[in-house]
């Protein structure tokens, strides 16, 4: 929601560093705002949108291994701007930020890259489309290619999309609260992926699905919300579920997408997707829940979603756990987990 993550950037970038995740609902005055009546056009609405005060790029992967295990793979690109607009140089008030991981069911391994607009060392252009940070990069947006390396894996993977766009909540306009707070906010739930990771003990051939979020927005949250648990997750039959719940401290806010295996995408409500902790995992003093039952009536779902690795912890400058899961119940499947604020 990646979120596809809310986070990192709009604090780095007013260096509201003591702020936690609730940072994220201070005033966007100055800033563009989502506009439900905006309609979501491309390629433009591919690249950057330098107005708003937070943006990302957020591709997700679920891989099978020539080696016989499962991975999930993560590229993100987040784009944060101290005042609206841009120029060249280091005057750019944009700031960049990215984030790579590769997870195993007993490993977890991840990166984080930092820059500044304007000199070149990080951007996006929307036509031919490139998103990168020094030499990660996604590049291609029907034919992708997707680089990234830490200190202790790369991968180079190769995505071809399957299905087609999908606009999440009304026509891309995303509610974030019952305060009105929201984003513009777009998938490409249906690449296929083929490559290679390299890890310590080898390069590992790959083949999975994989999953692009596009959100901007300039203030995401209302000011008593304090994190949120995204899921999307890739069903067996092919449909696909995008659903996430925003934690509060008087109430939670939820919403979701059912999209057909053709594409047809359905938006739900608040209240109309249902998570429950089931398991949790204590980690570095938190306790991260890492099973869940998620229940949308409506479509007749209700499933155990489980982390393929519980302790898919990134350790960036905001920490938050991120990892692929395992579907299980009235639908299986696959797919991703994203948990902030904890």
């Amino acid at each position: 929601m990646n979120v596809r993550v809310f986070l990192v950037a709009i604090f780095w970038a007013n260096q509201a560093l003591t702020q936690g995740f609730s940072g994220l609902g201070t005033e966007a005055e100055g800033f563009a705002v989502p506009d439900p009546d905006y309609r979501i056009s491309f390629p433009q609405d591919h690249g950057p949108h330098p107005d708003f005060r937070i943006e990302w790029w957020y591709m997700t992967a679920t891989l099978q291994g020539a080696d016989g295990r499962d991975y999930g793979v993560q590229w993100t690109l987040f784009r944060s701007a101290m005042a609206p607009g841009d120029v060249e140089g280091w005057q750019s008030p944009q700031v960049w930020m990215g984030h790579a991981a590769v997870t195993s069911a007993d490993q977890h391994r991840f990166a984080e890259r930092l820059a500044r607009g304007g000199i070149g060392q990080a951007g996006v252009v929307s036509e031919p489309f490139q998103a990168f940070i020094d030499d990660w990069r996604m590049a291609g947006i029907e034919e992708m290619q997707l680089i990234a390396r830490g200190d202790d894996f790369a991968y180079d993977l190769s995505l071809s999309a399957q299905g087609p766009l999908v606009l999440q909540g009304v026509e891309g306009f995303s509610v974030k609260s019952p305060d009105g707070q929201a984003s513009h906010y777009f998938s490409l739930p249906f690449y296929e992926v083929t490559g290679t990771l390299s890890l310590p003990e080898g390069v590992v051939e790959v083949t999975g699905d994989g999953w692009l979020d596009r959100e901007w927005s300039s203030q995401p949250l209302s000011e008593d919300q304090e994190g949120w648990d995204w899921f999307s997750l890739q069903f067996d039959n092919g449909a696909r579920l995008m659903g996430f719940e925003l934690r509060g401290s008087e109430t939670d806010f939820t919403a979701a997408t059912w999209i057909d295996a053709d594409g047809i995408a359905t938006p739900f409500e608040d209240g109309d997707i249902r998570a429950t902790p089931l398991q949790t995992t204590a980690f570095e003093g938190r306790e991260i829940p890492t099973t869940w039952r998620v229940e949308l009536p409506g479509r007749n779902v209700d499933v155990t979603v489980e982390a393929l690795n519980p302790r898919a912890w990134m350790g960036v400058s905001f920490p938050y756990w991120e990892g692929p899961v395992t579907v299980s119940g009235s639908h299986s499947g696959r797919g991703y987990l994203e948990m902030t604020g904890y």
